[in-house]
């Protein structure tokens, strides 16, 4: 003959099972996002074309950040700071060199 389990311990085990298998559910759904969003999945491509993108980017120190931004055909040299954002300078954007047609 068992002894019959005590209800306090039961519902404390429930507790923690259900409390283990939400948060593992949430870790999981969290994890999947970030995978398709890093995959492009959930961005519709194909419908505009991107006129905009950041080149490079350096941080100057905990307030300040130097960003290279392409526009069309133009780049832009900004200062990004908690004060205000400066643009330094403006130029045509330089195509890629091919190296197709040299030989090494």
């Amino acid at each position: 003959m068992t002894p019959n389990p005590d209800p306090d311990s039961v519902s404390w085990l429930r507790f923690l099972f259900a409390s283990v298998t939400v948060i593992g559910l949430m870790a999981a759904l969290g994890w999947g996002l970030k995978y398709v969003s890093m995959r492009g999945w959930l961005t519709q491509r194909g419908t505009a074309k991107n006129r905009l993108k950041v080149v490079a980017s350096l941080s100057l120190d905990t307030r300040r950040r130097l960003v290279i931004a392409q526009c069309d055909d133009q780049e832009y040299n900004l200062l990004l700071g908690i004060n205000g954002d400066i643009l330094l300078s403006t130029r045509p954007c330089v195509p890629p060199a091919s190296n197709h047609g040299s030989s090494s």
